[in-house]
């Protein structure tokens, strides 16, 4: 393996009274869940990942991890699995920022949460749902959203609709008897990170000059600090709650120019003119209908990035022991990662 960096991983500051456990964990070569598996391997936990049949093995590679064959689309197979587990994390999800594709959404996010909900609490086993603060409500820089603000809504986009419905399934099954808690993470930056996901960003910035940055803003968080904060609610976590595991709320303007700065690429000159942001998201949109394939930059994709995802991570904190590491460690991180592994 290559000399990556890893940070907390192998120093976490939290101390964890659990014992040994036996884990079931979906999404784990995703983001957040390579990094969670890697942080729950340390701990000598004995793990158990979901895979999809053309899932990219690489994420998984030399690491002590029984699979399992499952598509979310029919979540029978992990059911089965959950015979003998202690625990059950779901981390994975579909992500479509965009108007389509809303019936595939729900049937991975919302309908596969219920499945395995409902069978955790059949089987009397502890779950924690990876949700997104893409399912609450957006802040300012004055006073940052919490766990209990949902109003007003994000638009109305598939990941968003999704993600929220997802969430009050989870709930009905909480009110059932489930012993779950409901993770939502900002927007995650780190190492480990295989497609890319929120990596495509930082990769955009480093290979080409784009002089405009997004209006918006986004609660930017170490994905190693998300992953040490959901070890916590393993143990500390309480039945029912919802907590946002967040960082630092800065404008996309101010983070483009903090990764520029690291990738060596130059950074951003202002930000972009809600009229071409409207344009841009409508051309988008307009591409959809004739090529039959929703772009990424679309209607959806620009009203989000005009928002500010700025959110509190107090109730955490207070509860969890959770902590909020260095930002610009993190992207630094994230940078070497991808260049070590060929991506940059």
């Amino acid at each position: 393996d290559k000399n990556i960096p890893v940070g907390r991983i192998s120093n976490s500051p939290y101390k964890f009274s659990f014992t040994t456990m036996r884990i079931l964990l979906t999404g784990a070569t995703g983001f957040l869940g390579n990094n969670l598996l890697r942080m729950l391997l340390e701990d000598q936990h004995e793990m158990t990942a979901t895979v999809r049949q053309h899932s990219d093995m690489r994420p998984l590679q030399g690491l002590d991890v029984e699979k399992i064959e499952c598509d979310l689309s029919n979540p029978t197979t992990i059911v089965q699995a959950l015979d003998g587990i202690d625990l059950l994390i779901h981390s994975a999800a579909m992500i479509q920022i965009g108007w389509t594709k809303l019936a595939e959404s729900r049937l991975i996010n919302v309908e596969a949460t219920r499945e395995l909900a409902g069978a955790a609490r059949r089987k009397n086993i502890r779950m924690i749902y990876v949700s997104t603060v893409d399912a609450l409500a957006t802040g300012t820089r004055g006073r940052p959203a919490t766990e209990n603000d949902f109003e007003p809504a994000k638009p109305a986009c598939s990941y968003v609709v999704s993600k929220r419905e997802a969430e009050q399934a989870f709930r009905r099954e909480i009110a059932l008897g489930l012993d779950g808690v409901i993770i939502n993470p900002g927007f995650m930056v780190g190492p480990w990170d295989w497609k890319p996901s929120s990596g495509q960003m930082m990769l955009a910035v480093a290979k080409r000059f784009t002089p405009l940055a997004p209006a918006g803003g986004c609660c930017v968080v170490d994905v190693r600090d998300v992953a040490c904060g959901i070890i916590s609610a393993i143990d500390h976590g309480m039945s029912g709650a919802s907590y946002i595991l967040g960082g630092e709320n800065v404008t996309y303007y101010e983070l483009w120019k903090r990764m520029a700065k690291i990738c060596g690429s130059r950074p951003p000159v202002g930000k972009l003119p809600g009229g071409i942001n409207w344009t841009a998201g409508k051309v988008g949109d307009l591409l959809a209908r004739c090529l039959a394939q929703e772009p990424l930059v679309n209607s959806a994709a620009t009203e989000m990035g005009s928002l500010n995802h700025w959110y509190s991570s107090d109730k955490a904190i207070g509860e969890l022991g959770y902590r909020i590491g260095d930002i610009d460690a993190a992207l630094a991180d994230a940078w070497e990662w991808f260049r070590a592994y060929g991506y940059a």
